[in-house]
């Protein structure tokens, strides 16, 4: 991808590219500014970006990463470089919680031992009754955390519910709580990300595309967004359950196996506003 995204050359970036970069950054800003995120200290983050991308570009190039090289290619002054160079080293993995979270959340909704003859959740006892219960889901995958403890906060969260007969249900859009900024921040990271680098990929003309598609109309009614997104809704969880069973199968049998450090991705999104793009109707892009 780095070799067909400097096919701009002296001449410098393609128009088409500016002005796409225009658009997906503009609902970026929009909801940095609406947290207080101001210019100058977004441009303190872009610039660490700048910088951890061009040392991950020439390590993957083979070449060494020097403040040198690193401002020919960011176009940052030296010292700017030097500064951020030593403050660097993050950490973008998940916060606990939210891991431990996701891998509860696959197992109940993919592993047989947590799902009826349909592939559907099973209501689990809280603490005690029938097998499984809720504590063997905790415990399947950490000894270390108190069920109880997953249990109000997922009741916080809003991602179970708790029925008369004291069983815990997994609710059906309970992917992503939606309680939790924490939580929400996380995904609206790694998943923005993914989705980006997988259209940046499919730009750059590097190797077999990545699936990539959505289906755009306007000149709709509200009613007809409605149905849309039901049927949108609908679906898409209907695949992401489907992809979990498989991905959690798989996953399973490639522990320990050499060359199981790859990760995969794989989201759905429903957009819904009003018609300002001017951007032509019924394209599947």
């Amino acid at each position: 991808m780095a070799q067909k995204a400097k096919s701009g050359g002296i001449g410098g970036p393609p128009p088409a590219l500016l002005k796409a970069l225009e658009r997906l950054l503009e609902p970026l800003v929009r909801v940095a500014m609406g947290f207080g995120v101001t210019f100058p200290l977004f441009l303190r983050v872009l610039k660490r970006i700048y910088i951890h991308a061009a040392t991950a570009e020439s390590r993957d190039s083979g070449v060494p990463a020097t403040i040198s090289s690193i401002s020919v290619m960011t176009g940052l002054q030296r010292k700017d470089i030097g500064q951020i160079k030593e403050q660097i080293d993050r950490k973008l993995g998940p916060p606990a919680n939210v891991s431990l979270g996701a891998r509860l959340i696959g197992i109940w909704s993919g592993a047989k031992t947590f799902t009826d003859e349909a592939g559907r959740p099973l209501p689990l006892p809280r603490f005690a009754g029938t097998h499984p219960t809720f504590e063997d889901l905790v415990r399947s995958v950490s000894s270390d955390v108190r069920p109880r403890a997953v249990l109000d906060e997922w009741l916080r969260l809003g991602v179970v519910e708790v029925d008369g007969d004291d069983r815990v249900h997994l609710k059906g859009d309970a992917f992503v709580p939606r309680q939790g900024f924490d939580e929400t921040a996380y995904y609206f990271g790694r998943n923005l990300r993914d989705h980006i680098a997988a259209s940046s990929h499919n730009l750059a003309g590097d190797g077999s595309p990545l699936l990539e598609r959505a289906v755009y109309y306007d000149k709709l009614t509200p009613d007809s967004i409605a149905v849309l997104e039901k049927l949108a809704r609908d679906i898409g969880v209907d695949a992401l359950v489907r992809i979990n069973r498989e991905a959690l199968r798989l996953a399973d049998g490639d522990e320990g196996k050499p060359g199981a450090g790859q990760r995969m991705s794989v989201g759905i999104y429903f957009y819904r506003g009003p018609d300002i793009d001017g951007e032509a109707g019924d394209a599947d892009k």
